[in-house]
């Protein structure tokens, strides 16, 4: 049996393979290392953990549902993974309690 590799260095395909405008937007937002308390708690604060966009809206005695539309957004991915990253150091590095920062 063949060993399958790899040859691209996002762990995510998006779209159709091809020219990404974003990459390098991407490629620096997942390279931000999360190395100081302060820059941490900001990053927990302003990076929601669940979208605040989803609700259920009652007009007329029938709801309607707005699913959720942050995965609009074409930094989605890497804004979890670096709110997660922030998350980690808290808790790993710091020892804090995060549990303030979780939905």
């Amino acid at each position: 049996m063949s060993t399958i590799t790899h040859d691209h260095d996002h762990p995510i395909p998006r779209g159709r393979p091809g020219f990404d405008i974003l990459f390098p937007l991407r490629r620096w937002v997942d390279s931000l290392r999360v190395s100081d308390r302060k820059l941490a708690h900001l990053l927990c604060t302003l990076i929601p953990c669940c979208c605040p966009f989803e609700r259920d809206v009652t007009l007329f005695d029938r709801t309607f549902h707005i699913p959720p539309l942050c995965k609009l957004n074409p930094l989605y991915y890497e804004f979890v993974a670096l709110r997660l990253r922030a998350l980690s150091y808290l808790a790993d590095d710091c020892g804090e309690d995060v549990t303030k920062y979780i939905c």
